[in-house]
């Protein structure tokens, strides 16, 4: 603790203490704790506490009060535990009789206090906190305090019930690790006492036949099974084994959801990772006798398994762990009745499509033919001659959440394409989705109605992508080539019909699909040549000029990744711009020139932020637009943001510098290699970085308003300083310092002072000596280290906070003045 913090903790301690005085903001009291669990935790906290006895006496005179403050109490509660987590403190604070003041039973455990929620929650926080040593766990064992805690897991409030199963599941820990020498075993007489009696309290809970106290028993032991992965976990569980086994058989407690969550974290366990494990044979009963709400989320659980991948392989590969879920007609109508269990059983589904390895054969071919069913019900397509159909079509028609999870997962049921045994089914998939993306998207009177249309529709298209992306894969037929080529053609109809939405998101979400398909199908042939024939280029360029800022956006996107392959085939009046804007940047052909007219005149920034975005990526990429002439290409690209007001523009900008200095001075590594090369020296590239402006807008940007602006500009000086030194010492280990008096050294006290400003800057920046000694010796390091200091430091400080609680307690005096 500094000096300060020390001068001023006297003075909160005594107002703190001060009944007068209540709490106003607790949250000062959160950031107080904070605080002290970082001093505990930097050194030994006995200390803490011996330089500073204040903190001693506020404890004492808290627990004293006869009705203290509830926050009060609770903050002394946790602060006592923060301490007390160190034995040699632990020790220091009983002989203070603090331990026992606060958690035993002359504190607020045997007083009408503890029917307060706030300090039985600071109770539990504190004995947890406390419970890192024997001393502590000895205390709460002998101090009568376990009876409390069982009581506590069923307290109304969820925190407190949970933070005592996590006490109870320490304390149980603690108490078997408390004799390593013993070997435990199934006998009760071999466990240590504390652990023999919670032991027993969980059994007698798991059979007294009320679902409450079942509930919170099996709550407690998964906790303990998260907690501890030892052996001895496999000796107690087989103790209970039986018990749990007969709990499965009853059908009158109903704790479905509590095997789940207790399974799937045995599950996740070393100690249970034996095939022949009791766990896994009590596994298949749940599968076959809970009900099918939670069998679900235990299957897709079980299956989801990555630390136990041997045993859940060989567990699932026997059938008859699986029970025949929709083996009876009374089981399908159960099932399909609930639309909620439906969607979750599809999302299951879609999630286990993504796993990398599939312990079974999974029976995609019925799969597939069962999710086309539930989407043809749900738009109404679907035609039933049973009582059962037509009861099962009339609740699924118009259902958007059940279209929704059907969609996903038939979406992610695109991992099978090119199957041959269900080659029919997936060409009906094509139209099936035109049908939905054609029937959705448009502007709706009811805004809930058309909020879940357009998400329908979004999921239709993300879905059509991913049908199409199977044409990627080599072992797909020709037939089925084609038959893509047909899905692509009529997607691409439907698209151009989206692409003029009066709705900005449709027209919004039909571009970031048209971009993502060119992004991913970009290898494909057939794929350009249909969208190089659709009306699709001369849409998107009318999208350039969208009103909506955020659709321009995703146009400017969409049309990076296509130039230029998309500009020459727009009309020629579609290419007439500014002359002036075509002098200025001969090097482009019109798609950047397009860009570049966006970057340099939007009004809005998400454009802008789009081009200059696009220009990054074609820096990166090598792209035609770009590798003609790299310096012009970045040059052009600075003087249209030089001057945005748009912080992530500059950043991005910033970025793009960055890159290509990366670039040129790759280049120049290889210039001695390649004869052909421009640049023979660093002089060369100190030349051409001040004929660019380049430096002028990276010192300008250093000084910017924006403080991740002046960051980033930094962190790309810093770079730029480091490949000159990497390279002049390569080229003159010697050195060269001479004209250097007007340059600051490394210890200047403000390393903005040293940077070269106004005409002075451009002057220096064309001088390839006088830029090389400016980045060689201003204090870059320095402002680096300052701008990671953020402006709200200070404000944040302990000494802050200490100072706000006594000014907050000034102001509560002076507010208390009778105004009579």
């Amino acid at each position: 603790m500094d000096a300060k913090c020390s001068q001023l903790l006297p003075s909160v301690c005594t107002i703190l203490a001060d009944p007068g005085h209540p709490v106003a903001d607790d949250t000062c009291l959160e950031k107080l704790l904070d605080w002290f669990k970082a001093l505990a935790s930097a050194g030994p906290s006995v200390l803490v506490l011996k330089e500073n006895p204040c903190l001693i006496e506020l404890i004492l005179a808290v627990l004293k009060q006869g009705e203290p403050d509830p926050i009060l109490l609770s903050f002394i509660l946790r602060l006592t535990g923060i301490f007390a987590a160190s034995e040699s403190s632990f020790q220091y604070l009983q002989q203070q009789e603090v331990v026992f003041g606060a958690f035993g039973e002359a504190g607020p455990l045997g007083s009408p206090l503890w029917e307060d929620m706030t300090i039985r929650s600071g109770w539990v926080q504190g004995a947890y906190t406390m419970l890192r040593h024997y001393s502590a766990f000895q205390f709460l064992c002998n101090s009568g305090a376990l009876d409390m805690i069982f009581t506590l897991q069923e307290d109304p409030s969820l925190f407190i019930a949970a933070a005592a199963n996590r006490l109870l599941a320490r304390l149980l820990i603690f108490s078997v690790e408390s004799e390593p020498s013993r070997l435990l075993s199934s006998k009760d007489c071999d466990w240590p006492a504390c652990a023999r009696m919670m032991v027993a309290r969980v059994e007698e809970a798991l059979t007294s036949r009320s679902s409450s106290r079942i509930k919170h028993s099996l709550k407690l032991l998964m906790t303990l099974f998260e907690h501890s992965q030892d052996a001895w976990t496999e000796i107690l569980w087989s103790r209970l084994a039986e018990t749990v086994e007969a709990l499965l058989m009853e059908d009158s407690v109903h704790v479905g959801p509590w095997f789940v969550d207790l399974f799937l974290s045995m599950a996740r366990s070393p100690a249970f990772s034996s095939h022949e494990c009791s766990l896994w044979k009590l596994v298949a009963l749940a599968l076959k006798n809970i009900s099918l709400a939670h069998v679900g989320p235990l299957a897709h659980g079980l299956l989801k398994l990555e630390a136990c991948l041997q045993v859940r392989n060989a567990f699932l590969s026997e059938k008859d762990h699986f029970p025949p879920l929709l083996a009876d007609a009374s089981s399908a109508e159960t099932r399909l009745f609930s639309t909620g269990l439906l969607c979750q059983t599809m999302a299951h589904l879609k999630e286990i499509q993504e796993l990398s390895c599939f312990p079974v054969e999974f029976p995609h071919q019925p799969l597939i033919c069962s999710v086309v069913t539930i989407l043809q019900f749900c738009a109404g397509q679907a035609v039933s001659s049973s009582s059962f159909g037509a009861t099962l079509g009339h609740l699924l028609i118009g259902s958007f959440r059940v279209q929704r999870a059907a969609l996903s997962l038939l979406g992610a049921l695109s991992r099978w394409a090119g199957k041959p045994q269900h080659a029919g089914v997936s060409y009906t998939l094509p139209f099936l989705f035109l049908q939905i993306t054609q029937g959705c998207g448009h502007t709706r009177c009811n805004n809930i109605y058309y909020s879940a249309s357009f998400q329908i529709f979004k999921k239709a298209l993300q879905g059509t992508l991913k049908w199409l992306r199977s044409a990627l894969r080599p072992s797909v037929s020709l037939a089925d080539v084609q038959q893509r080529q047909k899905f692509l053609r009529d997607t691409l109809r439907v698209l151009r019909k989206h692409l003029c939405s009066p709705s900005w998101e449709v027209r919004d979400s039909s571009l970031e699909f048209l971009s993502l398909a060119m992004k991913h199908l970009r290898g494909l042939d057939w794929f350009w040549q249909e969208l190089l024939s659709s009306e699709v280029p001369r849409l998107l360029e009318d999208l350039l000029g969208d009103p909506e800022s955020y659709v321009r956006a995703s146009a400017v996107r969409t049309w990076g990744l296509g130039v230029p392959l998309l500009a020459p085939t727009l009309p020629p009046m579609s290419r007439l711009l500014s002359n002036s804007l075509c002098l200025l940047v001969p090097q482009l052909c019109v798609g950047g020139v397009r860009l570049l007219e966006i970057l340099s005149s939007d009004a809005e920034g998400f454009p802008r932020r789009a081009a200059i975005g696009v220009f990054l990526d074609w820096l990166k990429e090598g792209h035609p637009e770009a590798s003609a002439s790299p310096a012009e290409f970045v040059s052009r690209a600075l003087q249209a943001v030089d001057g945005d007001l748009d912080w992530e523009v500059k950043m991005a900008a910033l970025d793009l510098v960055g890159v290509f200095i990366g670039q040129t001075f790759g280049q120049l590594e290889q210039s001695s290699t390649s004869a052909g090369s421009s640049l023979a020296n660093l002089a060369d590239v100190l030349r051409l970085f001040g004929q660019m402006k380049m430096l002028g807008f990276l010192f300008r940007a250093l000084q910017d308003c924006d403080r991740p602006v002046a960051v980033k500009a930094c962190e790309v000086l810093l770079a730029l300083k480091s490949s000159v030194c990497k390279h002049r010492s390569k080229s003159s280990p010697s050195g060269d310092a001479s004209g250097l008096k007007k340059v600051p050294t490394e210890s200047s006290s403000s390393p903005l002072s040293s940077l070269p400003a106004g005409e002075a800057a451009e002057k220096d920046c064309q001088d390839p000596e006088r830029l090389r000694q400016i980045l060689e010796f201003t204090n870059l390091e320095g402002l680096r280290r300052a701008l990671d200091v953020s402006s709200d430091h200070l404000e944040r400080s302990p000494q802050s906070l200490l100072q706000d609680l006594l000014a907050a307690a000034g102001d509560a005096e002076e507010n208390r003045v009778d105004c009579y």
